[in-house]
């Protein structure tokens, strides 16, 4: 079932009667993203009265992103080194303090009124509310990613996801889901949302924000080809791997027919 939000939840900042007095807490991780986080720190004030935390894990920045976020007044995280893909989600997570955690990127211009359905979503009961994003699934040869998040939902039971993944911002979760899986788990978030679904959270996608053109192209100049790619694809064999060993050798499914016993 889809969360409908009123137009006005979108328009003006949610204040603590529409979030039945939770606390929201912002995650941003930035790396050389001065040109763009102005923009996202200003957006991200405006979702709440009073503003929400925000908390920018800076890791490995070499352009002055990190003084540039504690200038702009909010809480800064910082790393010499880089951490990573997802890993400075994480570890904003473990820092937040609110009941509910939105993720954003420090790249990404969204304006205020496309993240505050995800807010709006937790603070009525979702435990995570995704993105209905679904990356080009119109395509002879989908990307190995897109198939990726359609197996591993459709492997969880939750076909009707499609597309829909913690792996694509924004998102957010309650503070009752970030204690249930454990903020460690978001450095993999196909395994964070395999454990989601199987833990028995709600899990809705709730809103759709076409991130397609807001997402910086990074092009990989080796002839291994496109690295991330590998490492998302990756993450979510490693979430059906966890699934098996939660469950069975076949994530609940069944054999059908299939009479096995009769070849050995």
């Amino acid at each position: 079932m889809r969360t409908r939000l009123k137009r006005s939840a979108c328009g003006r900042p949610l204040r603590p009667a529409a979030l039945s007095g939770l606390k929201v807490s912002v995650v941003v991780p930035v790396m050389n993203e001065r040109r763009t986080l102005p923009y996202v720190l200003r957006e991200v004030r405006k979702l709440t009265l009073p503003p929400p935390e925000i908390i920018v894990v800076a890791n490995g920045s070499t352009d002055g992103s990190d003084e540039l976020a504690h200038a702009l007044g909010v809480n800064v995280i910082r790393f010499a080194e880089p951490l990573g893909h997802d890993v400075g989600r994480s570890v904003g997570a473990r820092h937040a303090t609110g009941d509910i955690i939105l993720f954003v990127d420090g790249d990404m211009r969204i304006a205020a009124s496309q993240l505050r359905p995800f807010i709006a979503a937790v603070a009525k009961g979702t435990d995570v509310a995704l993105n209905r994003y679904l990356g080009p699934v119109r395509s002879k040869y989908p990307h190995p990613v897109v198939v990726a998040k359609h197996a591993l939902n459709a492997a969880l039971g939750r076909a009707d996801l499609r597309g829909a993944s913690l792996t694509t911002v924004p998102h957010a979760l309650s503070r009752r889901a970030l204690n249930a899986i454990g903020a460690d788990s978001l450095c993999v978030p196909p395994k964070a949302l395999a454990m989601a679904v199987i833990f028995g959270l709600r899990v809705q996608a709730v809103h759709l924000v076409n991130v397609a053109p807001l997402n910086p192209v990074r092009r990989a100049r080796t002839q291994g080809g496109d690295p991330l790619a590998a490492l998302i694809v990756g993450d979510h064999l490693e979430a059906m791997q966890w699934l098996t060993e939660q469950t069975d050798e076949r994530g609940r499914h069944t054999d059908l027919t299939r009479k096995r016993n009769m070849v050995r």
